[in-house]
């Protein structure tokens, strides 16, 4: 699961943690106090960079990039995060630029970041990554189910590929932004990420858990929702449920 999470700061999904103990997706960007309240109680925490995110509010600068950098090297010495990506920001410095900042995030925290592969990397440099890293991560699917470009619908036909390939050099595949629930039994990841549950606050859905899959229900025409905390919770609880089903099961 991953988002930012409303209300997170009232202790709104504090119980439901504590007992259930999920995995959690985060970005560095949108970090906070209870972020470090609350790594003791996840079952498995990632960290995203939030790079790309940095990039787009204020536009690039190599000094303050820089200085991101180090901070986000010092949160994950600091609360000791096992699992974080690289700054996968090729569309904006070029990838010679990521090799470096790669380089000094692993330089900073004296650990092995996560690779995320974009298609323009090329075939080859997914199997250096496979080949060198424990973990690696599949970048852009958003935009890859969003595009016309039949490279890119290729490159979605191609996932049992790169997961076979990953667990052929015995590395572990995360697929960033993965929402497809069928596809969770097509495609074998190890890890994926997903902001679908927070959508129920943005566009007054209320998820449930059946036993096997999510259901979506909709307000009618002309309905609100009334208690929009009690839905977060909702949400956030119902896709816990969905995500111990998913980890026991695909």
């Amino acid at each position: 699961m991953a988002g930012v999470a409303p209300w997170r700061n009232t202790g709104l999904y504090d119980d439901v943690i504590k007992r259930e103990h999920p995995y959690i997706l985060e970005s560095f960007y949108y970090v906070d106090a209870d972020t470090e309240r609350l790594l003791p109680h996840y079952g498995d925490f990632l960290l995203d960079s939030g790079a790309f995110t940095f990039c787009g509010t204020g536009g690039f600068s190599p000094t303050k990039f820089d200085e991101y950098v180090e901070r986000y090297a010092d949160f994950i010495v600091r609360n000791k995060i096992q699992k974080f990506f690289e700054l996968d920001v090729d569309s904006i410095t070029g990838y010679e630029q990521v090799l470096r900042y790669r380089q000094k995030l692993e330089r900073l925290t004296g650990r092995r970041c996560i690779p995320v592969w974009h298609i323009e990397r090329g075939k080859d440099e997914f199997i250096r990554h496979c080949k060198e890293y424990d973990y690696v991560a599949l970048g852009g699917y958003v935009a890859a189910i969003k595009a016309g470009d039949p490279r890119q619908r290729a490159y979605v036909r191609a996932y049992p590929w790169f997961i076979r390939t990953a667990h052929q050099h015995g590395a572990k595949i995360h697929g960033l932004g993965f929402t497809n629930l069928q596809g969770l039994q097509k495609y074998h990841f190890d890890s994926v990420d997903s902001t679908a549950w927070t959508t129920g606050n943005r566009f007054g859905y209320v998820y449930r858990f059946n036993g096997t899959t999510m259901e979506k229900h909709q307000p009618r025409q002309g309905e609100r929702i009334g208690n929009s905390r009690a839905v977060a919770l909702n949400n956030f609880t119902e896709w816990v449920k969905f995500q111990n089903h998913a980890k026991n099961n695909y």
